[in-house]
């Protein structure tokens, strides 16, 4: 099964779209799934429904974090290698999905109203938008950790 596959499984099952995202990545890397998948809760809707960066985006960069993150304060070649991968799925995602970063400018609705939550549900946004995005930002990390 592929981690897109796997990131959309877990989507489908009722995670957040940072959960499904991370925890497609973070047994490989050492982090247990529960622990992956308490880490990563809060970036969903944006960032806890606040409307910031998509939480597909946020799980795909904590993943790439873990993979390729520093953990030595003078690890300069770490830090760097993470950001010029960021910065690569940033480049993919935006190219299948436009400039907009935000669940707001993606889904086209604020999750952090209660009329924007239920218009996301009567639209089934959830399921038409954002897996594909779960999805895409997994294959897009899938690709850049090989």
């Amino acid at each position: 099964m592929t981690k897109s596959e796997q990131a959309g499984a877990t989507f489908d099952s009722g995670f957040s779209c940072s959960q499904a995202v991370f925890a497609a990545f973070a047994e490989d890397f050492g982090l247990d799934r529960e622990t992956a998948l308490k880490i990563s809760q809060a970036m969903g809707g944006g960032m806890a429904h606040l409307g910031f960066t998509c939480g597909a985006v946020t799980g795909a960069f904590l993943a790439i974090s873990l993979r390729h993150g520093r953990c030595r304060a003078d690890d300069l070649a770490a830090k760097e290698k993470t950001y010029a991968l960021m910065t690569e799925f940033v480049r993919r995602f935006k190219a299948r999905h436009g400039q907009d970063l935000t669940c707001p400018g993606l889904i086209g609705v604020d999750l952090g109203t209660a009329e924007g939550t239920k218009e996301a549900d009567d639209g089934n946004l959830f399921e038409k938008r954002c897996e594909v995005f779960v999805r895409d930002a997994a294959a897009i990390t899938e690709d850049l950790l090989k």
